[in-house]
Order: structure tokens, then sequence, then C-alpha cells
């Protein structure tokens, strides 16, 4: 294949890539919109903290001047906790998300009551059951405001170990069990490589989830993980994941979407972020497609 033929395949390929803007943790909104362009990345996945650290008026700006399309707003959630201070923020998740047009708000759905990310164990429920209820209660609320403005609820499972702290939804099939008590345009769900390719049913869920699917987030799982298990993401092809059948499961399922790079890891946030991104496009294009 000739150089140029090389080059229009792999911007064929990385036409859909998305940089998810924490996989370029050190560079604030406006820095990070200026990479994509830089870059010729045509889509980007928000944090609602650098938004607002940005302002979210000059984000919309950014965005929009820049051309990029945001592919995901993250995050809303931590419904277990319950109490009306949680629905409230969920609005204001789905109001931003609305402004930014975003393609979908990324839901983190919370673990037990009284467990809190980081922090020693105190007075807690251990009523797993319950906690799940609770994020339907919250989603019956939540998903009509969400629809009155046009966003997309994107419901998160997160792999096992997280389930007591982050999310007690752990699986694709969890998820979809929640989300089908709402119209698809309302709830949807992610699919994250990290989070679910350990699942034997993975495949099935994914074509179950056909017209649901809401956002497709990719990274590697590393192994060892690393102390801190949050950061144990790694850039394709550094860890033990196969990607291309659940690429294509998911393109068989309909997803369109961009495909978003969600990378938490602390030697990839200590890097040059210009060169992590060059080397995430790599490796999205060697491993993923689309």
């Amino acid at each position: 294949m000739s150089a140029t033929r090389a080059t229009r395949a792999t911007r064929a390929q990385t036409s859909r890539f998305s940089l998810n803007q924490w996989t370029t943790k050190r560079w604030t909104v406006a820095e990070a919109v200026d990479g994509c362009v830089r870059h010729g990345v045509e889509a980007i996945g928000l944090w609602r903290q650098d938004v607002a650290a940005q302002g979210l008026e000059q984000t919309v700006k950014l965005v929009a001047d820049a051309g990029l399309r945001v592919s995901s707003l993250c995050r809303g959630g931590f419904l277990t906790s319950g109490g009306p201070e949680a629905l409230d923020d969920n609005r204001r998740a789905i109001d931003e998300a609305a402004a930014l047009g975003a393609a979908c708000l990324v839901m983190v759905v919370g673990g037990l009551p009284g467990v809190v990310p980081g922090e020693p164990l105190g007075t807690i429920s251990r009523d797993l059951p319950a906690a799940r209820e609770r994020v339907a209660e919250a989603l019956a609320v939540l998903a009509p405001y969400a629809g009155e403005r046009g966003v997309r609820l994107a419901l998160e499972p997160l792999h096992p170990m997280y389930c007591a702290d982050r999310a007690v939804l752990s699986t694709l099939g969890q998820a979809l069990d929640l989300a089908e008590a709402h119209p698809a345009e309302q709830v949807g769900v992610v699919v994250d490589t990290f989070h679910v390719w350990w699942d034997p049913r993975v495949l099935e869920e994914i074509a179950r989830a056909s017209g649901r699917i809401a956002s497709y987030q990719v990274c590697d799982f590393l192994s060892p993980l690393p102390a801190d298990v949050l950061l144990g993401r790694g850039v394709m092809g550094d860890g033990v994941i196969d990607f291309a059948p659940m690429t294509r499961a998911v393109a068989e399922a309909g997803y369109t979407g961009d495909v978003e790079v969600e990378i938490f890891n602390a030697d990839v946030w200590a890097a040059d972020p210009d060169g992590i991104l060059a080397r995430v496009k790599a490796a999205f294009a060697e491993f993923v497609g689309g």
C-alpha cells in the first residue's frame, strides 16, 4: 500500500475516534479542544468538573468553534444515596449535556449507600438489591426530564470490583434491564471494554442492546492491575482485551456513533498529552478501528 493510501485508510478508521478528556487529563478543556483540532480528532468526551472550571458557556463556544462533536458528558449518577440533592445534581448534569449537545450523559449509578470511594467504611447499607431499586426509582424521575431536553442517559455498568463504591450495575444485562423500562431515546447503555470484557454473555448482551447503545468506550485492561485499580486502564494493545469481537458486535447491533478512548492511568497522565494522543490514535487504528 502506498503512503497516501495508508494515510487515507488510517483516516477512515479514525473518523469516529473520540478523545475522552481524561485520557489527556493534564489538559484543560480549552487545551483538549485545541489538541483535537491539531491532531485531526473530530469528537471529544467531556467531564463536568472540567467544563465547570472552563465555564459552560465558554466550553459550548470552544467546541462549536472547533467543529467538534461531544460524544459524551461524564458524569451523572450516584443515585443510590437517594435524596433530593442527588436528583437535583443530575438535573443540572442533564441541563449541561443539553447545552453542550452531548450525545449522552454517562451515568455511573453509585455503590452501596454510605460507601464512599477511597474512604474507610462507616455506617453503610449492605442491601444490594435495595440499592439497585433506588437506581430504578431515580431513573423514573430523571428519564422524562432528560427526554424533554433531548438528552439521553447512558447507564454504564462497571467491573464488579467497583460494585461496592461506584456502580451496583456490574453487567451490561443489568444495565439493559433498567434501561428497557424507558424509551430508548431517553435511556441507553454504555459498552465500555474495560468493564465488560470479562463477561461470558457480553456478546449476547451487546446484540440485545440493539438500539440502546449510547456510547462505545475503549481502553485495555492491564495485568497485573496497579494498587489503585481505578487506574488499571491501558492503551489498546497493552493489556488482555480482544477488541475485535466486541467492536464487531457493537457494529452489528447498529451503533454508528463515536468510539471514545477513555484511559485512567498514572503513567499516561504523566506523559506529554500530544504524544499520548498520537499514540492512542495509532493504537485505535490498529486494534479497534471503526
